[in-house]
């Protein structure tokens, strides 16, 4: 998988000029890194731990573990942006040298964060990789799915590793913050039932993507991906689709092989948009997805709401 994000020339040498010595924090969980590099580390209560998340979807978590023990800083939060398009900046690699636990997607995803990480010299920090938990491998002649937060199985164990992390950094609060992870798995639990119930009504049922972004959770769901990966390959890595693989994936729903698309709204271009079109011409639902945590909700609510969406759209 090639680098999703990289680095200015201008963040990777902004060391040289703003100095280690300055510290910048959120001024509340999953707020975007340049809109807290004004924070100064001295507003902090002495037991808070400071903690960067290349998305708002680990920041989110990383939150609800923490509680008001936390201070989050989520790299990539906005929900109108392509992430693709994400570009770093000095004042990620500022938050990144004060972060005492760092939480990274992985996978080529955000590789960003390692390279300012290093540039920074903040060998201390505890560095959460959610692939390399995963233990997800690319097969033989494919990718690595790197959406590994649509697997609630990862997620669990993440939640897992931000807890080890925080009672590292903070023992005094290993019993908050081992309850609050508890409870958040209890929740990703909810999500798996919710999952199976799909599952048991609709399993092989046909559905088609614009991205690999949801396969885990469908495949969870025991749903059938029609897509020919040649096509969301391509629209991932934002290359020309062949015109026989468009045609192949438009006659998905002509035919009425898939009862919905599931559509990541975060990019968009002509391919996609033919794709949308034949959908609709042809009545099969969409439902919209996304790679980062819309406003006004949490992880939990959020992976809640597209499975009810996805059932619903199966029901007809």
């Amino acid at each position: 998988m090639n680098t999703r994000f990289a680095p200015t020339t201008a963040a990777v040498g902004a060391l040289a000029i703003i100095g280690l010595s300055a510290c910048a924090t959120s001024t509340g969980a999953q707020s975007a890194a340049d809109e807290s590099s004004s924070a100064s580390a001295s507003t902090l209560a002495p037991s808070t731990v400071v903690i960067v998340a290349s998305t708002n979807v680990w920041g989110d978590i990383a939150s609800t573990i923490g509680g008001d023990k936390v201070e989050v800083t989520s790299l990539i939060s906005d929900p109108d942006q392509d992430p693709h398009e994400y570009e770093a900046n000095s004042r990620n690699q500022l938050a990144l040298s004060s972060a005492q636990i760092v939480i990274e997607n992985g996978g080529g995803y955000d590789d960003f964060v390692d390279t300012m990480l290093s540039s920074a010299k903040n060998t201390s920090a505890e560095v959460i990789n959610a692939v390399d938990i995963s233990g997800f491998a690319a097969s033989e002649g494919d990718e690595l799915n790197e959406h590994v937060w649509y697997d609630y199985g990862t997620v669990a164990k993440v939640a897992d590793a931000i807890s080890a992390a925080l009672t590292t950094a903070d023992p005094a609060d290993a019993e908050t913050f081992t309850q609050n992870a508890t409870t958040f798995k209890q929740g990703l639990d909810t999500l798996n039932d919710s999952a199976a119930k799909v599952k048991a009504a609709h399993a092989g049922a046909g559905v088609a993507i614009t991205e690999p972004v949801p396969l885990y959770l469908l495949e969870n769901m025991g749903l059938d991906n029609k897509t020919p990966g040649e096509f969301s390959e391509a629209i991932e890595e934002e290359t020309d689709v062949p015109a026989d693989v468009l045609k192949e994936t438009t006659d998905l729903f002509a035919n009425h092989e898939v009862s919905v698309l599931v559509y990541n709204e975060q990019t968009s271009g002509p391919q996609t948009e033919a794709v949308l079109t034949a959908a609709k011409d042809a009545n099969v639902a969409v439902v919209p997805v996304q790679e980062t945590l819309p406003e006004g909700t949490d992880y939990l609510g959020w992976q809640s709401t597209i499975i009810d969406e996805i059932s619903q759209a199966l029901q007809g």
